[in-house]
């Protein structure tokens, strides 16, 4: 316990709030509310330089690419898809999954090959995976899909451990969080509660 809180004790103040912004961000989206996407694009730029000073250079490029999906998600919720309650469409069937899996898990596995190879990149395989797959839900989430819960509970899974292995206890502490609240999220948009 001693270790944790000292681990706590030393979070910076900037990925103190970029925890906050992202705990808004997730919070917002269960209720389907565009501000989310605000959110997500302020803690994103934090994480970014974060990340990139940890050399974790997947997480850094994911965080710029969050940035760019948060803005077309902006538009989607606003404008496109996402104005719509959200559904899972029959066009995004379990085959479509499957498909798609199958397809990042070979870019991811590319990736994690190159990173390896020609890179001082730390944790290129978890690296990789969490971050094809997390533009994948993200992309899912602006379209409002259900399923992109059902690859977060994953994802974040995964991240506990990056993060805390990194050092960012703190980080990984929210992705524990994000694992509850993404159960929340998913009852919140069974219940069909969509913000106004």
């Amino acid at each position: 316990m001693d270790w944790l809180i000292t681990q706590l004790s030393l979070t910076s103040p900037w990925e103190a709030a970029a925890i906050v912004l992202a705990i808004l961000y997730l919070l917002l989206a269960a209720h389907q509310s565009q501000w989310c996407w605000g959110a997500a694009i302020i803690s994103c730029s934090i994480y970014a330089t974060l990340m990139f000073s940890v050399q974790l250079y997947m997480e850094f490029l994911l965080q710029l690419a969050y940035i760019a999906l948060a803005v077309y998600g902006w538009w989607q919720w606003q404008y496109g898809a996402g104005t719509e309650p959200a559904v899972e469409r029959p066009e995004y069937s379990w085959r479509w999954h499957i498909s798609w899996i199958i397809v990042l898990s070979g870019v991811a596995a590319l990736i994690a090959v190159l990173l390896e190879r020609y890179t001082d990149a730390d944790a290129v395989w978890l690296d990789s995976f969490t971050t094809v797959f997390s533009l994948f839900a993200t992309w899912l989430l602006t379209r409002k899909l259900f399923s992109n819960w059902l690859y977060w509970l994953v994802i974040d899974s995964i991240y506990v451990y990056l993060y805390a292995s990194k050092g960012f206890v703190a980080t990984g502490g929210l992705f524990a969080v994000y694992v509850v609240l993404v159960f929340y999220a998913m009852w919140q948009w069974q219940r069909g509660k969509t913000a106004t």
